[in-house]
């Protein structure tokens, strides 16, 4: 797709809406995890570098249109202001006369946070009037937020079909990345799916098969295949009633010519706990009392030698129950392995997705590899092939 950016545009003396996420996690009134502030700062600072002014529209929780004190914006202020080293003023409102007057009384380069866009039920129905009501407080509209992309709502969309609009640096790092893993990828491109269920990803699956050539399939989901296969996999988590569903996927990707990766081996225990008992069996030896947590070495190996293989690797959900030791290891190795061949120029590694960056951040490989998605449902719909309202609306 074709969209303009910061570049593209020119702040002086103007206003610019940014559409941000900082729907950050708090305790109290403290800001646990800045990543999502820290990640807008570079478009602010291109903004009021440039001479202009930046007027931030975010939502935060799940107010329901309604105005709710422990979900305003506020909150998030002190935390912005750190971050970004300056002052940053603070309307009521998105829309009105609190915010016309804080918007007024701004210079060149100062930075102006507005009250959650959520507290007006207009946000969520993509109202015109509340669209309107924000667009009017500006000149430019730029979204910096991919991870809000998927929901056609009055900040995302509707501001955007009645403003001059660009994509912000983090909306246009997010959209380049996924162009390169899925739009017009380097091949031979591999795709890892994991986690626990097969039926919350289905959608994902169909769309991969079509556009990978390789598809490995870790977690809880695995087991579900192996079942589809006839293998035995004792007391372990599987979808037993998708086994169907997972042999149409199987005879699919055939048929497309994508390969798909299961399970050589398996690491087992009999309970679910940090440090419990384990073994590693070869695949269909699995103990009738026993649980797969994991996949073995001998599988990390095929997974790395396939890595190696290839020029593009699509990441989304952990090998096994990365979560506690020692069933943290695949998915570990396997991370690890793919952040030394981004390093060394030969792949290219995009992944997302919560439990994905969770997993990668535990491996101590998300910033080797080229991108990670911090997204979540935009990053998933992206990747089912879906287009998100957020995104069409930047199109030119």
């Amino acid at each position: 797709m074709a969209f303009n950016t910061l570049d593209d545009m020119d702040f002086a003396g103007r206003t610019a809406l940014v559409r941000v996420d900082i729907n950050v996690p708090m305790a109290g009134e403290r800001v646990t995890d800045a990543t999502r502030i820290e990640r807008i700062l570079p478009t602010i600072r291109h903004i009021t570098e440039a001479g202009g002014k930046v007027v931030l529209l975010a939502h935060f929780d799940r107010p329901k249109g309604k105005r709710v004190p422990e979900m305003s914006l506020a909150l998030v202020r002190p935390a912005l202001e750190e971050a970004l080293g300056q002052p940053v003023g603070f309307a009521e409102d998105c829309i009105g006369m609190p915010a016309k007057k804080a918007v007024a009384a701004m210079a060149a380069g100062d930075v102006l946070l507005l009250e959650n866009t959520r507290f007006h039920a207009g946000e969520e129905k993509n109202d015109k009037m509340l669209a309107a009501g924000m667009a009017a407080l500006g000149d430019i509209f730029v979204n910096d937020a991919f991870s809000a992309a998927h929901r056609a709502h009055a900040s995302t969309t509707g501001i955007a079909d009645v403003m001059e609009n660009c994509a912000g640096r983090l909306m246009a790092a997010e959209l380049t990345a996924l162009e390169k893993a899925l739009g017009s990828p380097e091949r031979p491109v591999a795709a890892v799916v994991g986690g626990a269920k097969v039926s919350t990803k289905l959608d994902l699956l169909s769309n991969l098969i079509g556009r990978v050539d390789h598809l490995i399939i870790g977690g809880g989901m695995a087991n579900t295949f192996l079942v589809a296969q006839g293998v035995e996999i004792g007391t372990s988590l599987a979808e037993r009633d998708m086994a169907d569903t997972a042999s149409e996927i199987m005879a699919k990707a055939e048929g497309v010519g994508c390969t798909i990766h299961l399970p050589r081996d398996i690491v087992v225990a009999r309970e679910f706990a940090e440090g419990a008992a384990s073994e590693t069996v070869p695949v269909g030896e699995c103990p009738a009392d026993a649980m797969i947590l994991d996949a073995g070495p001998d599988t990390v190996a095929a997974i790395s030698e396939l890595f190696a293989q290839c020029r593009t690797l699509v990441w989304n959900g952990p090998l096994g129950a990365f979560e506690i030791t020692p069933f943290d290891m695949a998915t570990n190795a396997a991370a690890q392995a793919a952040a030394e061949r981004t390093e060394a120029g030969a792949l290219i590694s995009v992944a997302g997705g919560g439990d994905t960056v969770a997993a990668l951040n535990k491996a101590g490989a998300a910033e080797r590899f080229s991108y990670v998605s911090t997204a979540g449902g935009a990053f998933l719909e992206w990747l089912e092939g879906k287009t998100l309202p957020g995104v069409a609306a930047l199109e030119i």
